[in-house]
């Protein structure tokens, strides 16, 4: 959960202020929660039915039959979950790829002035590495990585929030400012913006996946999962969203690492401190990428495959090793073209974690449990699932709207990350 997200929670404060800042990113961690648990319910529901799934599409195929659903047609809720947990995957790895080398980027700026190398030089770089690392076969063996990822997290954030204490304090730090615009319009839009970068922030999008692979029966094991990550998730969110927005307010970028390397003036952080968090931060995103990733590959490869075969034999290594390279070159040529990391996390979260983590979660319980309608539950769900829908809406076309400005301001293929 914790990923690249993080270093937008100030930007994401930009467009909400203060006090509607704190209030929704508390809220939707406990809604999160909730959809999370329920969803983690319905698993165990299933599996004690003895139908055991361990993808989502999966899950969402056997919940939403069609003949009980709608009457009319096939595979719809396996075809949709496909589609939205592609564009999760392909959006998470495309912003992965931005900020891992707008991060390498920032130290290199800060290590030497006017150098040769510019962002698309970086995102070359880091997609190699990615391309590389990409052939490790499956979840089971990312486990060692998400734990080192967690720990990662916890690095990077407190030498962030560092940072932003040691900037605002200092005399070179911007004029704080917090107001919002003054267009009516344009707060509205930055609004639901913020809401949808702030849902991505909790969006993680192949639960499922994550709770096959613990030992059965998993009933019980993913809320005590839940409650960790949870700890973990509000020390790694309020502080570097609290510490960056009170530091640079309305100025603070989307990346608020680059806050500390303002385009004119002294580095507002320590070289050293610099150095230390983008290499943690490279590092997680790294992981991140690589699990987000391999539902993807999974989807590619399964049509083909040979499941006769060895994994390793050359008739299903060598589609892998092209599938997997491409893949990651085609994010990687998105991200060099449209550096626009505030916004890309916005759409994820609109058109990706919303409706995945808010709304289908509540919809599935209510139709696989069956609570009485006329219960707390029941209603519950609904109104999450009519409120998220809405939000979720708006909150792509704020999002769509803002990479389409950015593009009409901005060349393709641009020396730096656009703010």
């Amino acid at each position: 959960m914790v990923g690249p997200a993080v270093l937008s929670l100030p930007y994401a404060f930009r467009g909400i202020g203060w006090g509607l800042g704190l209030g929704v990113l508390t809220a939707l961690g406990a809604i999160s929660f909730y959809t999370y648990y329920i969803m983690s319910r319905v698993v165990d529901h299933c599996e004690a039915a003895g139908r055991r799934h361990i993808r989502f599409r999966d899950l969402a195929a056997d919940i939403f039959d069609e003949r009980r659903f709608f009457g009319v047609g096939t595979g719809w809720a396996f075809y949709l979950v496909v589609a939205v947990q592609t564009a999760i995957n392909t959006g998470t790895t495309i912003g992965s790829i931005l900020l891992a080398a707008n991060c390498v980027e920032i130290l290199y700026s800060s290590l030497t002035t006017d150098g040769p190398l510019k962002l698309y030089h970086f995102i070359l770089l880091i997609a190699v590495v990615l391309a590389i690392l990409s052939q490790m076969p499956s979840f089971h063996s990312l486990r060692y990585i998400n734990l080192g990822s967690l720990l990662l997290s916890l690095g990077y954030t407190m030498l962030l929030s560092a940072a932003c204490i040691r900037a605002g304090l200092s005399s070179d730090a911007p004029t704080k400012d917090y107001s919002l615009s003054a267009s009516k319009s344009k707060k509205t839009f930055d609004a639901f913006l913020s809401v949808a970068i702030l849902a991505a922030a909790y969006g993680n999008g192949i639960l499922p996946e994550i709770q096959a692979t613990l030992a059965p029966p998993a009933a019980g094991k993913m809320a005590k999962a839940l409650v960790i990550c949870y700890s973990v998730a509000s020390f790694t969110f309020y502080l570097p969203a609290i510490t960056g927005y009170w530091a640079f307010g309305k100025t603070v970028r989307s990346n608020a690492m680059q806050s500390l390397m303002p385009e004119t003036g002294p580095s507002l952080a320590p070289t050293w401190l610099l150095g230390l968090a983008v290499v943690l931060v490279l590092l997680q995103l790294l992981a991140i990428a690589l699990l987000y990733a391999q539902v993807a590959y999974e989807v590619m490869e399964k049509m083909l495959a040979d499941p006769t075969q060895g994994r390793f034999s050359w008739r299903n290594l060598v589609p892998r090793l092209a599938l997997r390279t491409i893949y990651v070159a085609f994010c990687a040529f998105v991200a060099a073209a449209l550096p626009f990391f505030g916004a890309i996390v916005g759409v994820i979260g609109s058109v990706g974690f919303i409706p995945l983590d808010f709304v289908i979660p509540v919809v599935m319980y209510n139709m696989a449990v069956s609570p009485p309608r006329r219960s707390l539950v029941y209603i519950t769900n609904l109104v999450i699932m009519v409120v998220f829908t809405g939000i979720g809406v708006i909150g792509a076309v704020a999002s769509v709207r803002k990479l389409v400005l950015n593009a009409g301001r901005f060349k393709l293929f641009s020396d730096h990350a656009f703010n």
